[in-house]
């Protein structure tokens, strides 16, 4: 499928958004694969004590919640170009939670490594996200086990390693209406903050997500230093994802 095809097929469907897509032109396109989303419950607390004053910490029925996300990068270009290498394909793993602004929910990273030098310095100039160098590996198994592997190499930060297995153990779906999944992986911008503590935000659109129930094997997960929390046992929800296209937009004042 051609990227024109990728992103019609992308933008054709937008009933399932929370809000309207916006209305100025994106500015990049790309796909997410091999992806895991795994969860665990955390003291509400806690997190509220390492976000920004000007966002608003997201709960479900009380709980807030700390997300792991290894995945992949491909086919990223710029609005109007085709992909570029060396940063049309990376691999990234993100730390995350989930919070509102006025009113509008989306994700908060704490932490966001990559496999890319260049991604790494475009997104925290372009973006101001906390983006990492690391030297990052994934292999995918004929038993459809994933094998990821990262280490953060980023120079004056604390080093984090997360090495796992993962693989889907169920068949495809869409979360639904009202569920924690819904809650979780159906948010359509992220968050950040300016130099002045004032809120900023990055719209996405993407179809639903179709995930997978997943099981994981963990080697090493050390990454939640940045978000002040420790995590104990095994994540409560774990879900794999082939892939999904993505659009995004520059971030504008939230």
């Amino acid at each position: 499928m051609t990227t024109p095809q990728i992103i019609h097929r992308v933008t054709r469907q937008t009933n399932h958004r929370p809000w309207a897509m916006p209305d100025r032109p994106w500015v990049m396109a790309m796909r997410w694969h091999t992806l895991l989303f795994a969860h665990w419950p955390v003291d509400a607390a806690r997190l509220r004590a390492v976000l920004p004053a000007s966002v608003e910490l997201d709960t479900f029925q009380g709980h807030a919640w700390l997300g792991v996300v290894p995945f992949g990068m491909s086919r990223v270009r710029l609005h109007g170009l085709p992909p570029v290498w060396p940063v049309a394909s990376f691999l990234e793993l993100n730390v995350r939670t989930y919070v509102t602004v006025n009113g509008k929910p989306g994700v908060w990273f704490f932490s966001l490594d990559a496999a890319s030098r260049l991604a790494v310095r475009g997104a925290r100039w372009s973006y101001g996200l906390p983006y990492f160098d690391a030297r990052m590996h994934c292999q995918r198994d004929d038993d459809d086990w994933v094998s990821y592997q990262s280490n953060r190499t980023h120079r004056d930060t604390p080093p984090a390693a997360f090495a796992a297995r993962y693989r889907p153990v169920g068949p495809p779906a869409n979360a639904a209406p009202g569920s924690l999944e819904q809650f979780l992986y159906e948010r359509y911008c992220l968050y950040t903050v300016d130099r002045r503590g004032r809120p900023m935000r990055g719209d996405v659109h993407h179809e639903p997500w179709p995930v997978q129930p997943a099981e994981l094997q963990t080697e090493q997960l050390d990454m939640t230093r940045l978000a002040g929390v420790s995590l104990d046992g095994e994540p409560t929800l774990l879900h794999y994802a082939d892939h999904i296209d993505v659009i995004a937009w520059r971030p504008v004042s939230a």
